[in-house]
């Protein structure tokens, strides 16, 4: 309607023309930017999904030694006299048990996948590679019949607890390799298994020792009586139980009688749990009787 009373001048019409001019030229702005966008992802995609080639994907046979041997110490992690025990030890592991166990270190140097047929990995064996180029050095495959009695659970704390960087870093990669054989070799001799690696680090009991009297607080909080006349709050405790079992028995008590078979740790949970409960039952009274004190 307006278009017919005023017909549009020449620089209305200009500047129709101008403004579509503008618009295709940020079309293709827009669609150039797109296209470089989705170039760049594709090249990204391809590169992580390809990438270099693992350095397990070359046969490089001419690093293995000519003498069967159950170590093979690439990296130069293990001192020489450390190593042939450690051989010696893995040699009549394997003769007494039937489980095989093998250790390859390497750094800028593998032999790959020539290393299974140089030691017939089968269903029984335990390979550890430890490979300082990541951040946990240490690496396992792991056969068929054994995973029958030690789960992937446990492949994963054992490796998180001996290969991390503080543990390297306080007792070296050789500790690191033969604390992770020795926690195989023990679970291997159990006709269980182990469903999570035996023993118990400070670190870890420290955290139970927490998590046992936070435990101990919720439980004495929740007792704290609310009525004239009542002793112990049950309800509430009860109500609560979830919160403060979960964290004295799952946390607390759990890790502890599923590591190791010392009762000291074991005692100071329990205690720790006791000492919050009472902490926290008799903090009413303790405040009660500060202002009473100072009056």
């Amino acid at each position: 309607m307006l278009s017919r009373l005023f017909p549009p001048s020449n620089s209305s019409q200009n500047l129709q023309a101008h403004g579509q001019t503008y618009g295709q030229s940020l079309w293709q702005n827009y669609t150039e930017a797109l296209r470089h966008s989705l170039l760049i992802f594709l090249a990204v995609f391809t590169i992580s999904v390809v990438g270099t080639p693992a350095a397990y994907a070359f046969d490089n046979p001419d690093l293995l030694p000519e003498q069967p041997t159950p170590v093979i110490d690439l990296a130069n992690f293990l001192p020489k006299g450390q190593e042939e025990n450690l051989a010696k030890n893995l040699t009549d592991f394997e003769a007494e048990t039937g489980w095989k166990l093998r250790v390859l270190t390497q750094f800028d140097r593998t032999p790959g996948l020539s290393i299974r047929e140089f030691w017939g990995l089968n269903e029984k064996s335990v390979l550890l590679v430890a490979d300082p180029r990541g951040g946990n050095i240490l690496n396992f495959n792991v056969g068929d019949a054994v995973y029958k009695l030690l789960p992937r659970t446990f492949w994963v704390e054992l490796q998180t607890r001996f290969g991390n960087l503080y543990f390297v870093r306080e007792n070296g990669e050789n500790g690191s390799i033969v604390e992770a054989l020795e926690s195989i070799k023990t679970c291997l001799q159990r006709d269980s298994g182990c469903r999570v690696v035996p023993g118990l680090p400070r670190e870890q009991w420290i955290l139970t020792l927490i998590t046992s009297v936070v435990g101990g607080l919720v439980c004495g909080f929740a007792a704290i009586p609310r009525k004239k006349g009542q002793l112990v709050a049950w309800q509430w405790a009860l109500i609560f139980s979830p919160l403060w079992g979960i964290l004295f028995f799952a946390f607390g008590l759990g890790p502890v009688l599923t590591r190791t078979t010392e009762w000291l740790p074991l005692v100071r949970n329990i205690l720790g749990f006791v000492l919050g409960g009472v902490v926290a039952f008799l903090s009413p009274l303790l405040n009660q009787s500060s202002p009473s004190s100072e009056a």
